[in-house]
C-alpha cells in the first residue's frame, strides 16, 4: 500500500531546487530579444511585400481596362473617360477600381482609377488612364510613397508620380 499510496514526483523535487522546473529569468529574456529581433526584420519586409502586391494589382487594372477602352474605341472611334463619379451602367463597362472577380469591391481595392483624355489631346484621340492609391473612395490605409499615381496612356505610355523604372517591369 505504500508504493500505491507514494505520488511518482519528478525528478526534480526529489531534493533539487525548485527553479529548476521553469526558465530562468536571463532565458525568457534572450527568447524575448531574438523574437523582437525577428519581428522587426519580418515586419517592414512583410510591408513591402504586400505594397508591392497591390502595385502589380493597380498595374493589371490598368493593363486590363486600356484592352477594354481599345475594345471600346474600335466599336466607337472614341475613348471613353470614367472615374469614381460615373453613372452605373458606365461603372459596370469601367470599374473605377482596381481589382476583379465578382467577389471585387472597391473598399478592398488600393487604388482608385479614372479615365481622361490625354494632355493636349481630346477623348477621341487619347486617353490617360490613371491609378491613384488610397484615396477615400478605396483603402484609405494603403499608400505607395514609391510610385504614387500609376499611369498608362493608350499611346503606350507608362508612368508614376515616383521614379517609373521601379514602378513598371
Amino acid at each position: 500500500m505504500g508504493t500505491l499510496a507514494r505520488r511518482h514526483w519528478p525528478a526534480a523535487h526529489d531534493g533539487a531546487p525548485a527553479a529548476a522546473l521553469g526558465f530562468s529569468l536571463i532565458e525568457l529574456l534572450s527568447v524575448l530579444a531574438i523574437m523582437s529581433l525577428l519581428l522587426a526584420l519580418a515586419v517592414p519586409a512583410y510591408h513591402g511585400h504586400v505594397v508591392r502586391a497591390k502595385r502589380v494589382q493597380g498595374q493589371a487594372t490598368l493593363l486590363r481596362l486600356m484592352q477594354q477602352q481599345e475594345r471600346y474605341y474600335s466599336q466607337n472611334n472614341h475613348y471613353l473617360a470614367f472615374s469614381s463619379a460615373s453613372p452605373a451602367p458606365q461603372v459596370q463597362a469601367f470599374p473605377w477600381w482596381s481589382g476583379e472577380g465578382p467577389a471585387a469591391s472597391a473598399a478592398a481595392s488600393a487604388y482608385e482609377i479614372e479615365a481622361l483624355a490625354c494632355s493636349g489631346s481630346t477623348i477621341g484621340q487619347c486617353v490617360l488612364l490613371r491609378a491613384m492609391p488610397g484615396t477615400s473612395k478605396v483603402d484609405a490605409q494603403f499608400q505607395d510613397a514609391d510610385c504614387g499615381v500609376l499611369s498608362l496612356s493608350s499611346t503606350g505610355q507608362r508612368g508614376s508620380s515616383g521614379p517609373a523604372s521601379r514602378c513598371w517591369p
